[in-house]
């Protein structure tokens, strides 16, 4: 069996890779990638592996991002911190996870449950996501958040937010009204909630709605500038190591 990791802690890559060298000997990791930008290229150039084991919560955004770019050809076996987030939904459609910290007992559970799942796989496709949580009866990403401001509990849709940036060390939505509401939850516990189609997460600092993006310009150094239909406190600035995946992220519509 052909395996590939996508994990960005190199310690946690490394137990893996001697977790299934102990339950599956005869399996060959392949590749051990560390971000949404590796993993998409390395599919695109590569035959796809057997198995995928990857951590949702990547250093430069969620994996699932990483299904809007390539279309996998094999099963995927999730590996995160955070035991909600549809992972029932998950686990009950053959895809299965692993809760950090894992065991060796876990990891080889994930193996069985590959098994048993092996005619099902031989069909050379991967399910869409969203339609495994439609079948399972699980919400599919969070549609509004209750906010507190002025000494009033207030609901935000979702669809009202035009970015989420961090403020003050504090994790702040602006909707589209130009409105500004303080969320006590991180931006990555944030992040995991909205659908990765619909937000990107353009640097530790700015998770923006596709709907707020206006134009994307050429910036230096193969850098993108991002511009909303909103004024933003800071400028928009898009790395060359993620500027493919972006684009890739704004062209799959």
């Amino acid at each position: 069996m052909r395996i590939v990791i996508i994990e960005d802690e190199i310690k946690a890559a490394k137990s893996l890779t001697g977790m299934i060298a102990a339950v599956r000997p005869e399996a060959k990791v392949l590749a051990n990638l560390q971000s949404i930008e590796t993993a998409v290229n390395y599919f695109s150039t590569n035959e796809h592996p057997d198995l995928v084991f990857m951590d949702i919560q990547l250093s430069d955004g969620l994996a699932f991002e990483i299904f809007a770019s390539v279309k996998l050809n094999c099963p995927v076996v999730f590996c995160t911190a955070f035991g909600e987030y549809a992972m029932d939904a998950i686990k009950a459609n053959g895809i299965d996870y692993i809760l950090k910290p894992f065991s060796k007992e876990e990891v080889q559970k994930a193996f069985d449950k590959v098994d048993n799942f092996k005619n099902f796989f031989q069909q050379n496709t991967l399910p869409d996501l969203n339609r495994l949580f439609e079948k399972a009866g699980a919400p599919q990403w969070k549609t509004s958040f209750l906010v507190f401001k002025d000494n009033k509990y207030v609901t935000v849709q979702t669809e009202q937010i035009a970015f989420i940036y961090i403020r003050y060390e504090t994790t702040t939505i602006m909707s589209f009204q130009g409105q500004s509401f303080p969320l006590t939850q991180s931006m990555e516990q944030v992040q995991e909630q909205l659908s990765p189609r619909q937000f990107y997460r353009l640097n530790r600092q700015y998770l923006v709605n596709f709907s707020a993006i206006k134009e994307v310009e050429h910036y230096s150094a193969r850098k993108l500038f991002v511009k909303l239909v909103l004024p933003t406190p800071d400028e928009l600035l898009i790395g060359k190591e993620k500027t493919t995946a972006f684009l890739q992220w704004m062209g799959d519509r």
